[in-house]
């Protein structure tokens, strides 16, 4: 049975998607005192392998809601992170402290997105104008030009709900987006990455390992990231293998054993596979309805920026729908999509494919000239923290900035 809201609960904004971007924004937006609806497939917070760094910027954005308190709880500070040829031990380290007379927070926290998202999730268990709904999947949307309709289903009961606009966060396989048929243009790396977390000590058995370091091996690359109490492995296995293959205990141990020679068996806390896409609309504003993060651009991991620039794009759009809200244009979701995607394509998409580029290249002679080029940034201050300004992502954010 198919129940309409009322006229009372049409007065919000509508969130699809409950990962980092979307609750983020129903944050954003209750602080500025606007309800909100946010609906979430899921049963609760995923708790998949997915992004676990948080950028200096995104920091800077979540300060103002105590937010950052709890991941600094949850999370490990690193200020160094590193590039590796794991046969001989040369690395290039790069210290964010060469930024810190720009941002509060010269650091990245590691801490894992389903962290990040029980959070926010808890805070906004708190907000009266935030109405979470989870087990909550989306049907159908509708427009018109003073608002949005949605369908939704819970426990195979049908639902009616109306806001002024709506927020597709609802991740790379965007149900909105494929809804509004719009063009998810870019590639697919032909490459799988699989992703494992175990506790084992890798900075106990590898001198001068970093936190975050990037790893060149004789036939191809990995990376360790560090999380409390466990590290991260993204392994890089051979195309003839199959997603079940690759996936397999003894796979998995013999190429963590490459890594790091142990007597004892690896431990396995959980493990994914998946393949890496860069990808991106034409648009980020249609209509009432906007997208925001994975909906609307998707890259190379590499680099920790995916997650972040969802984080950025939501801190963007609400500034500007609390303005409309407020009685500005709605000509300021143009400027949304004219801030954001732009930095998305040249900040966000491009560097993650070159650092992707720069760690799968397998000739040594190229390798090491990249060394070498990676060490002279560190060895100049100034490019350094032109490096690291870009790297950290706070010169796209100031570039989106100076667009209007």
């Amino acid at each position: 049975m198919l129940s309409t809201s009322k006229s009372r609960e049409e007065n919000r904004i509508l969130i699809t998607g409950g990962g980092p971007v979307g609750l983020f924004a129903a944050i954003r937006l209750t602080g500025f005192g606007i309800p909100v609806t946010l609906v979430e497939k899921n049963s609760t917070v995923s708790q998949n392998i997915r992004a676990s760094t948080i950028h200096p910027p995104s920091l800077e954005m979540m300060a103002p809601y105590g937010i950052n308190d709890e991941v600094f709880n949850n999370g490990l500070k690193v200020s160094q992170w590193q590039i590796r040829n794991h046969v001989t031990g040369e690395n290039v380290i790069f210290d964010l402290k060469h930024i810190a007379d720009e941002t509060e927070f010269p650091y990245r926290v590691q801490c894992e997105q389903s962290k990040l998202c029980e959070i926010m999730n808890r805070l906004l268990k708190h907000q009266p104008l935030a109405d979470i709904r989870y087990s909550t999947e989306l049907l159908s949307a509708i427009q018109d030009k003073n608002g949005v309709n949605i369908k939704v289903v819970h426990k195979k009961r049908e639902e009616e709900l109306r806001g002024r606009f709506l927020i597709a966060a609802d991740g790379g396989t965007s149900t909105i987006r494929s809804q509004l048929r719009i063009p998810f243009e870019g590639s697919t790396y032909p490459e799988r990455t699989v992703l494992v977390t175990t506790p084992f000590p890798f900075h106990k058995y590898i001198e001068g390992l970093s936190s975050v370091t990037y790893c060149w091996q004789k036939n191809g690359n990995f990376s360790l990231l560090q999380l409390p109490n466990r590290w991260r492995a993204s392994l890089y296995f051979p195309e003839e293998l199959s997603p079940e293959e690759a996936l397999s205990e003894d796979q998995i141990e013999q190429q963590l054993q490459d890594i790091c020679p142990s007597t004892e068996r690896f431990k396995i806390y959980d493990k994914r596979v998946y393949r890496v896409h860069q990808r991106i609309v034409d648009k980020y504003n249609h209509g009432r309805i906007l997208l925001a993060g994975d909906a609307a651009h998707l890259n190379s991991p590499s680099g920790g920026m995916g997650m972040n620039g969802g984080l950025h794009d939501a801190n963007n759009l609400t500034e500007k729908l609390n303005k409309i809200w407020n009685g500005d244009d709605l000509s300021l979701l143009d400027l949304y999509s004219r801030q954001r995607k732009p930095i998305a394509e040249r900040q966000i998409i491009k560097q993650a494919d070159q650092n992707r580029k720069r760690m799968t290249e397998k000739n040594p002679t190229k390798r090491r000239k990249t060394l070498a080029e990676m060490r002279a940034i560190t060895e100049n201050p100034v490019k350094c923290k032109s490096f690291l300004m870009k790297s950290s992502m706070i010169e796209g954010l100031r570039e989106a900035n100076l667009i209007n």
